[in-house]
């Protein structure tokens, strides 16, 4: 299989990991006889410095003549800390997820056996932790319009607008990836509040029964934060709008220890692209100590949801699993222990997959 892959590395951390990213795709591609080639974009604080623009036409463009879109993180304390900026990193961002058509983002959370004393939860309650967030991402308060401050600055408003088209879509996205796994599908909303959350809970009630063989049931948002702590292993799959997805998928990263190994990939329209759940970590910056595995394990939902190459996929874990096992780690997961810098753990799992 050919594979042309839009590289988008970003900000911070993002030109560090996407180098052990790509060598693991080389590697495995090489391994299985695919031909890649890939090129790169410019976006976020990186594109804004170079051009003005946190997603230039040419990035987008790239983007939707790509087979896939490899994105490594955005963001900079230069415009985190200076609220009065009109243009921001994320805001190339969510353009490139609204042009992209990305509508649903996947992310799963699991438990990697060899780590499972780096969770604050205990033992019992996250080993064998292994479920699905489905998130609804080019709608809700990131999206809706009006939005803006008064002419004296001391009122702020942002408008959470829901159409049934964007809630069935999505909806419909996460049965899919229910009837794949345990067929349990938790809608979460706050449909006790929020009319956009009624709507939410009244298509997810008339598209249940299309569905089946798989379990539906619904929580409010509050109650489903407390149950990912309490309970983590009495879900499935998960799908909620996309406020209450940023904020569960952050808080579900804790099970497994570390925001540093978990990959996501958002779907829809056009590109599908693949990311890890983390962000830009500027601090750590330049200096070759940032965890590299949830980039890789982006490129291995490449393969398998990009691409259905699942041999592909499973090798890449396997080496992943392989490198936490022996401690090939980096300091955010070292626990005291030897650390690694970025370079070597990519070395290590991309000479694994090489073996």
């Amino acid at each position: 299989m050919k594979l042309n892959i839009a590289v988008l590395a970003g900000d911070g951390i993002g030109p560090e990991i996407m180098k052990q990213a790509l060598q693991v795709t080389q590697a495995v591609c090489r391994k299985f006889g695919h031909e890649f080639s890939y090129k790169e974009g410019i976006t976020g604080a990186a594109a804004i410095d170079a051009v003005g623009d946190p997603y230039p036409a040419e990035t987008h463009e790239l983007c939707m003549q790509s087979d896939a879109v490899l994105f490594g993180a955005v963001g900079d304390p230069k415009y985190d800390n200076n609220p009065n900026a009109k243009v921001r990193p994320e805001q190339g961002l969510l353009r490139m997820r609204k042009q992209l058509g990305l509508y649903g983002n996947i992310r799963p959370v699991m438990t990697f056996p060899s780590l499972i004393h780096k969770s604050p939860l205990r033992a019992d309650l996250v080993e064998g932790a292994d479920f699905v967030c489905i998130r609804e991402l080019t709608g809700g308060l990131y999206f809706g319009r009006p939005q803006g401050r008064s002419e004296d600055g001391d009122t702020a408003y942002d408008t959470c607008i829901y159409t049934r088209e964007e809630i069935e879509r999505v909806l419909h996205l996460a049965y899919k990836f229910a009837g794949q796994r345990r067929k349990k599908l938790t809608v979460v909303d706050k449909a006790n509040v929020l009319a956009s959350s009624r709507l939410w809970r009244q298509v997810a009630q008339e598209i249940a029964p299309q569905y089946p063989d798989i379990v539906t049931d619904y929580l409010f948002v509050d109650n489903a934060a407390m149950r990912i702590i309490q309970w983590p292993k009495s879900f499935d799959v998960l799908v909620t709008e996309n406020l209450f997805g940023d904020i569960l998928t952050d808080e579900a990263s804790v099970i497994t220890g570390s925001l540093g190994l978990l990959p996501s990939a958002s779907m829809g329209l056009h590109t599908s692209l693949f990311e890890p759940i983390h962000g830009s970590y500027p601090q750590a910056a330049g200096k070759d100590i940032a965890n590299p595995v949830a980039m890789i394990l982006s490129v291995a939902l490449m393969f398998e949801y990009g691409f259905n190459l699942q041999e592909e996929g499973a090798l890449i874990r396997q080496a992943v699993n392989a490198s936490l096992e022996a401690g090939i780690v980096t300091e955010d997961i070292a626990n005291g222990g030897k650390s690694y810098r970025t370079s070597e753990v990519g070395n290590w799992i991309t000479e694994y997959i090489s073996k």
